[in-house]
């Protein structure tokens, strides 16, 4: 039987994000982007809700291009908080907005997103050993540097614990469980 990390139990989409997204190192601005969106409206909420309204988020957000959800008028922010296939919280969907604004000023300053992100690990995934979840850490210094240099630039809905779950979800971090079949040797 395959071991997973307990997190994921056996909901297939759980599963499934566990086996081939959660932790695989990233660097395409796109998935930067929309995982960015969605860790902040997952605030407050298990991901598995977020996870299953993801299809939704996609097509109100015109696929998580930034270029086109920093230009989006508040009618349209509007028309996206009345869907009940996202999370429909006022503060959340407009952050979506400014925060792509900010993506998008990131990227000019530093060529992408992905250079600016993986700076905060120097470049390379910080592999962790946890050997149950007791061990992984809700929050890291590397984390609340990325919060604050992220707050600066004028995100929201980017707390330390939230960007720590960011940095494991893109694989800025390694928190597999040793026992857990996606942890390198």
């Amino acid at each position: 039987m395959v071991q997973r990390c307990a997190w994921c139990g056996t909901d297939p989409l759980y599963v499934a994000y566990h086996d081939e997204e959660w932790g695989i190192p990233q660097h395409d601005d796109h998935r930067l982007f929309e995982k960015l969106i969605l860790e902040g409206a997952q605030a407050g909420l298990s991901w598995i809700t977020v996870l299953r309204k993801r299809e939704a988020y996609r097509q109100l957000y015109y696929g998580f291009d930034p270029a086109k959800v920093a230009v989006m008028t508040d009618a349209e922010l509007e028309v996206v908080l009345q869907n009940p296939g996202i999370v429909r919280n006022r503060l959340k969907v407009f952050s979506a907005r400014r925060n792509a604004l900010a993506f998008l000023a990131v990227q000019r300053e530093f060529g992408s997103f992905d250079a600016f992100l993986w700076a905060f690990v120097e470049g390379q995934t910080k592999m962790n050993r946890p050997r149950t979840l007791a061990e992984v850490p809700a929050v890291t210094p590397e984390a609340e540097a990325l919060s604050k240099a992220l707050k600066k630039r004028g995100f929201t809905f980017v707390g330390p614990t939230i960007m720590y779950a960011y940095m494991q979800a893109m694989g800025l971090v390694d928190d597999h469980v040793t026992s857990c079949w996606r942890k390198p040797a």
